[in-house]
């Protein structure tokens, strides 16, 4: 059916995972960051967020990670306050699934030291950088954190740059018309 597939250099074999949408789920049910991989129209994203923070939410703690739904897989994990969750096809690997999503994590807490809900409040759009570093079209694209470290410090400095030239430029115009 696919025929992309993304290698695992630290077991070295070839994997498919197809993740359809990414959910940040806050153990009040708020949603902190969505990424969808796969088209929904806007109502029935706001559709799958109550269905599945519905089931989620309330399963218990010692229950598995993993939830069937409509065909499809949802493999979570708690940290901290959050939920990450990740939707994939019936025959996609949940481990492998559940390794992105600690990978991602790792990212999230080396990027902003041990991260909080908040830093992903705040820098939602930090939050985003990473994971689209991470992924690209539902499918893991770097598994180096190193790599995204490096690409985040240089689209950082990117934008700080541009704040930079920015302010200059105001500063330039604010002096013209004294």
């Amino acid at each position: 059916m696919r025929s992309r597939a993304a290698i695992n250099p630290k077991f070295g074999i070839v994997l498919k995972v197809m993740i359809h949408f990414v959910l940040l789920i806050s153990r009040q049910g708020k949603v902190r960051l969505t990424k969808w991989y796969s088209p929904y129209s806007q109502k029935e994203r706001t559709k799958v967020i109550r269905e599945l923070s519905g089931v989620i939410l309330t399963r218990g703690p010692k229950l598995c990670n993993f939830v069937e739904w409509r065909g499809y897989k949802v493999v979570y994990k708690r940290y901290a306050s959050l939920y990450f969750c990740m939707c994939i096809d019936q025959d996609d690997n949940e481990l492998e699934v559940l390794e992105i999503i600690h990978h991602f994590v790792e990212i999230l807490d080396r990027y902003f030291g041990s991260v909080c809900e908040l830093d992903l409040i705040f820098n939602f759009h930090k939050a985003y950088y990473v994971l689209d570093e991470l992924l690209i079209a539902g499918e893991l694209q770097e598994s180096s954190k190193k790599t995204v470290a490096r690409l985040i410090a240089a689209q950082d400095s990117l934008v700080e740059t541009a704040k930079e030239e920015a302010s200059s430029i105001s500063n330039i115009i604010a002096q013209a018309t004294k």
